[in-house]
């Protein structure tokens, strides 16, 4: 006999995982290169000056690392799912103003140096778009069911 998996503990293992994968971004930029280097590399997108570009890059990681940890226990999961979403999107735009621009510069995700592959990078914040849409998809339907 053939074991199936619920739809229910996929979504689950999906959540866990993208959740730890969020805290583990968020806290490379923090505990990892560190915040003032993630500063500058939001500053070389060149779309906000100071104190903007410090602003920016003092509070994403932490909300990163606070909407992963939801996602994660399975707290406040639908606002978890949005915050991600948001950041995601915001991300992606400013991956676009880059690519527009032609800058040559890190993504600053976890501190490296290696210039973006745009292409990559746009298929990346895609999955996540689309993993979190399946996730949103489930909380609602969830709610309609049960």
């Amino acid at each position: 006999m053939k074991s199936r998996i619920p739809i229910e503990a996929c979504a689950l293992s999906v959540r866990v995982a993208l959740g730890c994968w969020f805290v583990f971004s968020g806290g490379m930029k923090i505990f990892g290169s560190g915040l003032d280097r993630f500063t500058r590399d939001v500053a070389n997108y060149k779309i906000v000056g100071p104190p903007l570009d410090a602003l920016a890059a003092y509070t994403v990681p932490w909300f990163e690392i606070a909407a992963g940890l939801c996602l994660m226990l399975g707290i406040l999961r639908r606002g978890a799912i949005l915050t991600l979403a948001g950041l995601v999107g915001v991300f992606s735009i400013c991956i676009g103003w880059a690519w527009f621009h032609q800058l040559d510069i890190s993504c600053g995700c976890h501190g490296g140096d290696a210039p973006i592959q745009y292409w990559w990078k746009s298929v990346e914040l895609g999955g996540y778009l689309l993993v979190l849409g399946w996730l949103w998809w489930m909380e609602n339907r969830q709610r309609r069911v049960g």
